[in-house]
């Protein structure tokens, strides 16, 4: 079973999502060592989805009689297999129909035994599969149980059993269970394919009765590691730069009534191979179009000289297709390979044109597959596809950490698909509403990312922190339009967990009352944040001053965000609750200089990484620096003069060591099949690195008295 018409499973594939062959054999006895096949049964799951015309069902002449005790079990009889063919005659059939998925059975070792030993006998080559088996995932999810069998599970899970007893009909049952099973799953922190291995393998009490029996063991985690090489090596260019780097700008624009043959001297005169075509007053997306030198030709193709006197607006495309100026590079090259197009629009974060991307800009960059992630993500229509698509993420990071790529660079990646994640999610949440009648918006808003995915410094072990902005309502209708919004940031919140990132623990998401508002409620929230300043409100300003709009209308989250910081710019006495809030960090370290450890780990999330977030937050709120990257604003402090420079460059380094430090934890953690965290194992670091953390982490034991200097610096 070595087939590849699929592509292997990466570790981090949510169950959700796997591409899978459900299988069962019926056979002639329950020894493996001697029982031959007589029929064999599979079902396809793609994106984790049973796909009924996506079976496999053979019957098999085993070569000998079939003993009657166990026709009365599958109900097949010499008879039945007579004509049918020997197992050599189906084993390439079935390697092509499995190819590169996740063979998933109900005590599949007994399935990989028997198969294993007609592959013997049959002198062809035999490579087990990669395998779950839901009896080991249904212990895992619900070990208190009387029994986990297929019948028991059936009943636990509302699922039909129908053709029991037959291959296909178990296959299918067993298909059912497992999909069943996935949020069961989830809700113990199996999320993933890896996860779910690791788990199994611990089951080990499990396997001793199976191995002496002479079952194949049914979890191969070594199987893993081959699923992680294809991205293990990637152009790292597309994934450092942004799109501002290489457009070309200011866009070149022209009116609509332009004609063909003016419009043809000014691609001419400007050497550019596409121009716009709009009113200069409005240089909004979705009122441009676009006219390549294509489009040129091909209008004179088809109309001759005469298409040369036609208005522009006769032949430009519309709506134009765009990409967001600080977007990375890797997310365009994607889009242009999915829409097959040569050239986009360049937005800012309010949708306005600010330039044009032609790709002569990124002849240098090919569109691979770990490139077409970010579009993926934009375009697919459902939970389980979503699921899929950012499943791919550990991979790409894992392929930039190889290349050299630093943390933050990566994290900035992670971040921008976290956002474009939120974005599906908010479309969906959008199409689940209209399809149950609630209607569309009621009023114009913007979905928001806050905390880490706001800042750009998402790693990835981030659960979700979502927000909404809407405009203020007519009179009279706040309470309805707030009830839309309330159901929609449940679908939101809903779409991103099954996604794989966990609803947030502190409760920020847009489904809970206190994280939506209209424009004018959120400027009050904040006045009343900055004027009362009570503690309790601090970790509420502590993540929105990180907002940033992922989809609807990007002014109404600026109206907002300037506000807050103009607010808390002007507020002293905020600003030093908010310092004393992050205030009193003890570096993880003994009175020795050693780590002050657990199990070995030490979370450099709240044992460095927070209080340098904080403190980096405070000073730009303080000093009206309108960034939201830890970096950007430690060095737009700097900027402005105040305190020494050497210290502010140092912790801007101290910060990118932490993030690259967790990052590498969590690639190990993931290949491991361990939920990412953010505590790094030290005994892993080297004598070297360690030390140099040991610095670093030192050198933070003063960050408080640093930063009440900065603030009335």
């Amino acid at each position: 079973m070595t087939g590849s018409a699929f592509r292997a499973t990466a570790n981090a594939t949510p169950l959700l999502s796997i591409d899978a062959v459900v299988l069962d054999t019926e056979t002639t006895g329950l020894d493996p060592r001697e029982a031959r096949i007589v029929q064999i049964g599979a079902v396809g799951l793609r994106a984790g989805l049973q796909d009924e015309a996506d079976v496999y069902d053979a019957l098999v002449n085993p070569g000998m009689p079939i003993p009657p005790a166990s026709s009365e079990i599958h109900g097949i009889a010499d008879t039945d297999v007579a004509a049918a063919p020997a197992f050599a005659e189906v084993a390439a059939g079935l390697e092509s129909y499995v190819g590169g998925r996740i063979v998933v059975g109900h005590n599949i070792g007994f399935d990989l035994a028997v198969l294993k030993r007609e592959h013997d006998r049959a002198g062809l080559a035999w490579q087990p599969p990669r395998t779950l088996d839901t009896r080991l995932l249904a212990h895992l999810a619900a070990p208190q149980l009387p029994g986990h069998s297929l019948e028991h599970l059936a009943e636990w899970l509302g699922v039909a059993v129908d053709g029991r007893h037959t291959a296909l009909g178990d296959a299918k049952v067993t298909a059912a269970i497992l999909i069943a099973l996935v949020p069961k799953l989830r809700e113990r922190n199996i999320r993933t394919l890896a996860e779910a291995e690791a788990a199994c393998a611990r089951l080990t009490d499990m396997f001793e009765d199976q191995y002496r029996a002479g079952w194949i063991e049914p979890v191969r985690r070594e199987a893993a590691a081959l699923s992680e090489r294809a991205l293990s090596r990637i152009d790292a260019y597309p994934y450092r730069h942004r799109i501002a780097d290489v457009m070309s700008a200011p866009p070149i624009l022209v009116p609509p009534g332009m004609t063909m043959r003016d419009a043809l001297k000014v691609l001419a005169d400007r050497r550019v191979s596409s121009i716009f075509v709009g009113e200069e007053s409005d240089l909004a997306a979705a009122t441009c179009g676009i006219l390549t030198e294509r489009d040129v030709l091909r209008a004179v193709a088809g109309d001759s000289e005469a298409a040369l006197a036609d208005p522009v607006s006769k032949y430009a495309s519309t709506p134009l297709e765009c990409v967001f100026e600080d977007a990375y590079i890797y997310r365009a090259i994607g889009r242009m390979a999915r829409l097959r197009v040569r050239h986009l629009g360049v937005i800012d974060e309010t949708g306005r044109v600010v330039g044009a991307l032609s790709q002569r800009d990124l002849l240098r960059m090919r569109a691979t597959e770990a490139v077409s992630l970010g579009d993926e993500i934009d375009t697919v229509a459902t939970v389980n596809e979503l699921a899929a698509a950012w499943a791919k993420l550990p991979a790409v990071a894992r392929g930039l950490v190889a290349e050299g790529v630093g943390g933050r660079d990566v994290a900035g990646v992670i971040s921008r698909e976290m956002c474009a994640l939120t974005r599906r999610a908010g479309i969906l949440a959008e199409k689940t509403m209209a399809a149950a009648g609630k209607g569309p918006p009621p009023v114009d808003y913007a979905l928001l990312v806050l905390g880490s995915g706001g800042r750009g410094e998402s790693l990835l072990a981030a659960d979700q922190d979502n927000a909404v902005v809407y405009a203020d309502p007519p009179g009279g209708e706040a309470e309805a339009v707030d009830a839309w919004f309330s159901e929609y940031g449940r679908h939101v919140a809903d779409t991103l967990h099954a996604a794989g990132v966990p609803y947030c623990k502190g409760g920020v998401m847009a489904m809970n009352v206190e994280w939506r508002a209209s424009v004018a409620q959120w400027k009050a929230r904040v006045s009343d944040w900055v004027r009362r300043s009570r503690p309790q409100d601090l970790l509420n300003v502590d993540i929105f001053f990180d907002l940033r709009a992922v989809h609807g209308d990007a002014a109404l989250a600026r109206e907002i965000w300037t506000c807050a910081y103009e607010e808390g710019g002007r507020a002293v006495a905020f600003a030093k609750l908010l310092a004393e809030a992050s205030s009193g960090f003890s570096p993880p370290l003994t009175f020795l200089g050693g780590f002050r450890a657990e199990n070995g780990r030490v979370d450099l999330k709240k044992g460095g990484l927070f209080p340098i977030v904080a403190s980096a937050r405070v000073l730009s709120i303080r000093h009206h620096v309108l960034q939201r990257s830890t970096r950007a604003r430690l060095e737009g402090v700097r900027a402005l003069g105040i305190g020494a420079g050497e210290d502010l460059e140092r912790l801007v380094a101290s910060h990118a060591l932490l993030v690259d430090l967790v990052l590498e934890q969590q690639l190990a953690d993931i290949a491991q099949g361990l939920p990412p965290t953010n505590a790094v194992e030290t005994g892993r670091l080297g004598r070297a690195r360690a030390d140099e953390l040991k610095r670093a982490l030192s050198a933070l034991g003063t960050l408080d008295q640093m930063v009440r200097d900065l603030l009335f610096a």
